[in-house]
C-alpha cells in the first residue's frame, strides 16, 4: 500500500512529528464534535432549548478565522513548533474550562475562546507537517493529515456511545461534563513534542540565513507582508469556501436526512454515517496519494465531478445497503478531493507566509460557508414541505461544480522545492 511505503520511508523525526501534527488535528476536532454529540444534555442541564446551546456551534466557527491570523502570526515569529504546543494547550484548558460553566453565558463565552485556539491548529499543524516531510510525499500525507478531523468526529461518537449512558453523576459530575474533562487529555500531547518533536526544516533554513545576513533570529513577517500577497489570498478563500460548501453541504443535514426523508431508524442512521466517515477516509489518503502522480489540480477536479454521478443512488436509494454504498462512494468523492487541499494550499503559500495564508483562508471559507446547512433546510421547508432530497442533491451539484471551477482557475504548484525559500 502506497501510505505504507511513504510512512517506512520516513526518517524518526519525520515520523514523530507527522503523528503530532496528525494527532493535534484529531484531537482538535475531537474536542470539537464533542460538543455536538452532547447538545442535548448541555440543553437539559441548563434548562434551555437546543437551538440556544447550538449557538455554542456558531461563535466556535466565527472564532476559528480569529485564531488561524493570531497563531498562524506567533508560527510565522517564533516557530511552528512551540506554537502548535501552545495551541494544544489552550483549546485543551478551555475545553476543559467549559465542563465547569456556572451558566450558559459563561459556557458560550468559553466556546468562543475554544474557537480561536482550534482556529489555529490546522495550519499550523500542516505547515510543521508538510514542511518536515519530503515533497515527493506531500500528497499522501495531506490526505492523511485532512482526515484527522474525520478520525476527531468518529473518537468523539464512540466515547459518547462508549462512555456517556454509564455516566450518572450530578454537579460537576454530570456525564457530559465528564466527557469535557476527559477532553482535556490532548495537553499531554504538547508534553510529547516539547521532547519528541523538532522545529521545521524550512523554518530553520530561513531563521538560519537571516542570521548569516546579519538579520534578527526572527522572522521578519508583518501583516504588510501578508497584504502583499492578497490576490493569492483572495484566491484561496474562494477555493476554501468551494471546497467547504461542498463538504458542509454533503454533510451536515446528511443524518437528519436519513432520518426525515428515508423513515430510518438511530442504529441504521449510525450504521451509514460511519460507513460514509470510513468512505472518506479512504477517499482522503487514495486522492491524496493519486495527485502525487496526476497532479493536485487534476485529482481535485476529477473528485469533485465524480460526486455528480453518485448522487442518485446517495440521495434516492431505497435499501440500508444501497444508501451505505452512495454515503461511502459520496464521502470518497468529497473528502478525496478535500483531502489534496492541505499539499495544495501550502504549495500554494509564499514560504514567509505558509503558517499564516492557508489557515486563515481555510477559516475564512469555512466561516463564510457555515451556514449552508439553515439555508438547506430553510429551502427545504418553503419549497419541498421540509424534505431535504432535492436540497442537498443540489448542494451537491453546486459544491462540486464550484470547487471544480475554482481549481481550474489555480495554478499548479505539485512538489515545489521549499527549501530554498527565504523569509
Amino acid at each position: 500500500m502506497a501510505l505504507l511505503r511513504e510512512l517506512r520511508s520516513l526518517t524518526a523525526v519525520q515520523r514523530r512529528t507527522f503523528a503530532a501534527c496528525f494527532l493535534a488535528w484529531t484531537l482538535d476536532a475531537f474536542d470539537f464534535f464533542l460538543l455536538t454529540v452532547c447538545l442535548k444534555a448541555i440543553a437539559a442541564d441548563f434548562r434551555v432549548s437546543i437551538p440556544q446551546i447550538a449557538e455554542a456551534i456558531f461563535f466556535t466557527l466565527v472564532m476559528r478565522p480569529v485564531g488561524a491570523l493570531l497563531f498562524g502570526y506567533l508560527a510565522e515569529r517564533f516557530g511552528r513548533r512551540p506554537t502548535l504546543m501552545i495551541n494544544v494547550l489552550a483549546f485543551s484548558i478551555c475545553g476543559l474550562a467549559s465542563a465547569f460553566a456556572p451558566t450558559l453565558t459563561a459556557f458560550l463565552v468559553l466556546r468562543a475562546l475554544f474557537g480561536v485556539a482550534m482556529g489555529g491548529v490546522w495550519g499550523v499543524a500542516a505547515a510543521l507537517a508538510l514542511e518536515t516531510l519530503p515533497a515527493s510525499g506531500r500528497g499522501t500525507f495531506s490526505g492523511l493529515l485532512q482526515e484527522g478531523y474525520v478520525f476527531g468526529n468518529l473518537l468523539a461518537g464512540a466515547l459518547f456511545w462508549l462512555v456517556f449512558p454509564h455516566l450518572h453523576g450530578a454537579g460537576i459530575f454530570t456525564a457530559w461534563r465528564v466527557l469535557f474533562m476527559i477532553g482535556a487529555l490532548p495537553a499531554l500531547l504538547a508534553f510529547y513534542m516539547q521532547f519528541r518533536v523538532e522545529e521545521s526544516p524550512v523554518w530553520l533554513a530561513a531563521k538560519a540565513k537571516r542570521l548569516a545576513e546579519g538579520g534578527s533570529h526572527r522572522s521578519s513577517f508583518s501583516f504588510q507582508s501578508f497584504a502583499d500577497y492578497w490576490p493569492r489570498f483572495l484566491f484561496l478563500v474562494a477555493l476554501m469556501t468551494a471546497f467547504n460548501s461542498f463538504s458542509h453541504g454533503s454533510q451536515d443535514l446528511y443524518p437528519t436526512f436519513l432520518q426525515k426523508d428515508h423513515a430510518l431508524d438511530p442504529s441504521n442512521v449510525g450504521f451509514i454515517v460511519v460507513i460514509s466517515n470510513i468512505g472518506a477516509i479512504l477517499g482522503g489518503i487514495t486522492c491524496g496519494t493519486a495527485s502525487e502522480r496526476f497532479g493536485r489540480k487534476r485529482m481535485i477536479i476529477i473528485s469533485a465531478l465524480m460526486a455528480l454521478p453518485v448522487i442518485p443512488l446517495w440521495a434516492w436509494s431505497h435499501s440500508i445497503a444501497s444508501l451505505a454504498l452512495g454515503g461511502f462512494l459520496m464521502q470518497f468523492m468529497v473528502q478525496g478531493a478535500f483531502g489534496i487541499v492541505p499539499a495544495h494550499i501550502n504549495e500554494l503559500s509564499p514560504g514567509p507566509v505558509r503558517a499564516v495564508f492557508p489557515g486563515f483562508a481555510y477559516q475564512l471559507g469555512n466561516l463564510i460557508s457555515s451556514r449552508n446547512g439553515v439555508f438547506q433546510a430553510a429551502i427545504a421547508a418553503r419549497y419541498f414541505g421540509g424534505m431535504l432530497t432535492y436540497v442537498m442533491a443540489g448542494a451537491v451539484v453546486i459544491g462540486s461544480l464550484a470547487v471544480a471551477t475554482v481549481t481550474a482557475l489555480g495554478r499548479e504548484a505539485r512538489g515545489e522545492d521549499w527549501s530554498k525559500e527565504s523569509a
